[in-house]
């Protein structure tokens, strides 16, 4: 089904933009993966935008959860696939919130972050920002129905992760950022930023 792909450019940030933050309490995630190899996944996820919670290195998901419990009334469980140019299988939908907060609370492998959203240019952007042991991470998507291609990119936008596993949501569940952060650092630092070139023209926000 057309429904069940999504189609997205995703980019490593140093950090969250202060000038996209309004001041409203961003959508905040906690999730689970119960399955997170090879680019496939089942994911359970719950949101709220009752509450603001900061993304530090020791915001524990399940606690946080605990603690908003009630607040999060939004709760979908999804199915993914591997992604392949910037298109991904991806079947989701809505379950009871009571009921993913129970199988969030007993198993899989959580992830809890802060979501921002901001129109820039001609697309809407989200923009994650991660808690727990996936801190201090940031990272910016652009999502269409369709190819994004021709795009935007944002200035605060580093270098392109779109076809890079380990900065998939899945991914950073089963290796959390804080394992590896320097040796992307590394990576950054001696092959310099990238832009993916088989989406049409890229663009720099002026």
């Amino acid at each position: 089904m057309q429904d069940d792909f999504e189609y997205e450019r995703r980019f490593f940030c140093r950090e969250m933009p202060a000038e996209l933050d309004d001041g409203d309490a961003p959508t905040l995630i906690v999730q689970s993966y119960y399955v997170h190899a090879d680019n496939y996944a089942l994911r359970v996820r719950l949101r709220t935008n009752q509450v603001r919670e900061a993304m530090t290195p020791d915001a524990d998901p399940i606690e946080i959860l605990k603690r908003h419990r009630d607040a999060f009334t939004r709760a979908t469980v999804t199915v993914k696939g591997p992604s392949v140019g910037g298109t991904r299988y991806e079947a989701e939908r809505d379950i009871d919130a009571a009921i993913a907060a129970e199988l969030v609370m007993r198993g899989g492998a959580p992830i809890v972050k802060n979501r921002y959203a901001a129109w820039i240019g001609e697309d809407g952007w989200n923009i994650d920002v991660f808690g727990g042991r996936n801190a201090p991470l940031v990272v910016a998507e652009a999502e269409r129905s369709g190819p994004v291609t021709n795009l935007i990119i944002p200035r605060f936008c580093v270098s392109e992760i779109t076809d890079d596993p380990r900065f998939s949501n899945d991914g950073l569940a089963a290796r959390p950022y804080a394992d590896w952060a320097g040796d992307y650092e590394r990576e950054l630092a001696e092959q310099g930023p990238r832009l993916l070139t088989f989406f049409g023209k890229n663009r720099r926000e002026e």
